[in-house]
């Protein structure tokens, strides 16, 4: 069975939430980050990340990682990528062109979105009001501005990212995107990608996904 470490709380939801679609069943060991301990190092802390028995999983200290009948992976995207290529079905790819727009997609998300779309979600909802930099959001939405001009004009006329149907492509990416939805003026302008995000999160393993992060404390 697969194993996934990591918390609903991080970018472990982006696996899970590729399981759910796919109905893959895995088992889930908390891992939760260090950063969020008053005091990690104390003794009866919870698994996480520079724990020696999770740091044993991946050395870089970071969640989430998976196990796979003893492949183990880290890196959220590759990992989405790979489960889809193994079992993700139309999720996955049919054909090599479509595995290469997938893993550009993929790319693309890690380099020209979310190191922005994280600068957006910590300095509008996830700090602590004293402690967010208004002019940090405000730069960070700019730079966004045109990576979501491209997507809007990818996504314009169509649905989805990759072979008119919901896939890994659209999954990350949408994993990607959450995180600078406190910027709502970036969708305003953006309205195909507005409509393609608003889909994937009607779908009910997003739903289930974010639900089952909810309960879990914050």
């Amino acid at each position: 069975m697969l194993t996934i470490y990591g918390c609903y709380r991080s970018r472990a939801s982006r696996a899970i939430w590729l399981a759910y679609e796919i109905g893959l069943p895995f088992r889930l060991v908390p891992v939760i980050q260090a950063y969020r301990l008053a005091d990690p190092d104390a003794p009866g802390a919870p698994l996480h990340t520079r724990s020696p028995e999770f740091l044993r999983i991946n050395p870089n200290g970071r969640i989430p990682a998976v196990d796979d009948d003893g492949l183990v992976l880290w890196e959220s995207l590759a990992i989405n990528l790979y489960l889809a290529r193994k079992y993700g079905g139309a999720l996955g790819p049919a054909d090599l062109a479509e595995d290469g727009r997938m893993t550009m997609w993929a790319l693309w998300a890690a380099t020209e979105v979310e190191p922005h779309a994280l600068q957006v979600l910590m300095h509008r909802a996830a700090k602590p009001p004293a402690e967010r930099d208004p002019a940090a959001a405000r730069a960070a939405v700019e730079a966004l501005r045109a990576p979501l001009a491209v997507l809007d004009r990818e996504l314009a006329g169509k649905d989805f990212l990759v072979g008119g149907r919901f896939t890994v492509a659209d999954l990350n990416l949408a994993e990607v995107l959450r995180y600078a939805l406190p910027a709502p003026e970036l969708f305003e302008a953006a309205p195909a990608v507005r409509a393609w995000l608003a889909a994937c999160h009607a779908r009910p393993a997003f739903k289930r996904m974010m639900a089952e992060r909810e309960r879990e404390p914050a």
